[in-house]
């Protein structure tokens, strides 16, 4: 007997589309500045080198997602907390994952390294500053702390697509960062680590609604338009079980309802993840990672800066 036979078809899901708004984009760089400039308005000079360090970083990661053809791809700024690039696939490449993350950081670490020793050299003040801002902002990103850059390479590297490892992986970079902002006291960062835990937790419930779908033999690895008539079902009924408000949606079957519904089931899948990166590859990576942080320390105590302190 047919598939369709046994479970209705499944609802057709419309694709959101995001069209990037540069308009959007450019308010939030200018609120991001303002907002800045209002707390250190005595270094415009910095507000604008880190907005500046900011855009090619996420330019970066923004080339690569249009180079890999990527959906609803677009760019924000967030004040006091900093930017990002949203985009998405319904199925990724572990490899071209990968360098849309390192997109970001590694180029900006690059600069930086050489505006270093130019600067250094040349004993350039201007320079020294933007290439001190290019190499901690990108060091930051990349490290191993969810949702950092880091954190995004370790978890693709590993590709375990576990949600008990990712909840645990992201558990601990929550209070990783808690820890840093108190010790800090940068209540921002404390703030961001809060914020997380309330994400460990809807974690957390993903990982039992998922293990339920394990003892029913659900594949939920899968893209929507993908995903079989019998599975949708199934996790459709498991996410009732888990909220029954969603069975008065069901109970009526109108389009609205019926959307609503496959929106949610959409969300529980995970996207798949073509394994395409060799050993070789992982290795390469994790060295290249190294270094990045290794290149700038070793630049930073062999070159003389006395200079720069001296001006200040």
């Amino acid at each position: 007997m047919a598939e369709f036979e046994l479970y209705p078809e499944k609802p057709q899901l419309q694709k959101q589309v995001v069209r990037s708004n540069w308009g959007l984009t450019v308010f939030t760089i200018v609120l991001f500045i303002a907002v800045f400039l209002s707390l250190y308005s005595d270094r415009a000079d910095f507000v604008f080198f880190l907005v500046f360090v900011l855009l090619v970083h996420e330019f970066g990661h923004f080339s690569m997602m249009k180079r890999f053809n990527y959906d609803n791809v677009r760019m924000l700024f967030i004040p006091l907390m900093g930017a990002f690039v949203q985009g998405s696939k319904e199925r990724y490449s572990q490899k071209e994952s990968l360098l849309v993350v390192i997109f970001g950081p590694f180029p900006g670490i690059i600069l930086g390294s050489i505006g270093l020793y130019l600067s250094g050299v040349y004993q350039v003040d201007w320079l020294l500053l933007l290439s001190f801002i290019f190499i901690f902002v990108n060091a930051i990103n990349l490290l191993p702390i969810d949702p950092l850059d880091g954190g995004q390479i370790l978890k693709l590297l590993v590709i375990r697509q576990r949600d008990l490892y990712l909840m645990v992986f992201a558990l601990i970079s929550s209070l990783t960062l808690i820890v840093v902002g108190f010790l800090m006291k940068d209540w921002l960062v404390a703030g961001f680590g809060f914020l997380m835990g309330i994400r460990v937790r809807a974690m957390q419930k993903n990982y039992q609604l998922r293990k339920e779908l394990n003892e029913l033999h659900v594949n939920y690895i899968s893209t929507y338009e993908e995903l079989s008539n019998r599975d949708y079902h199934m996790i459709k009924q498991v996410l009732i079980k888990d909220k029954p408000i969603l069975a008065e949606l069901d109970e009526f079957s109108m389009e609205e309802g019926n959307t609503i519904l496959a929106s949610h089931v959409s969300e529980l899948l995970i996207a798949p993840i073509h394994k395409d990166l060799s050993w070789v590859g992982k290795i390469s990576l994790f060295i290249a990672w190294i270094l990045l942080f290794a290149i700038p320390i070793y630049l930073m105590l062999t070159l003389n800066f006395n200079w720069y302190f001296e001006k200040l």
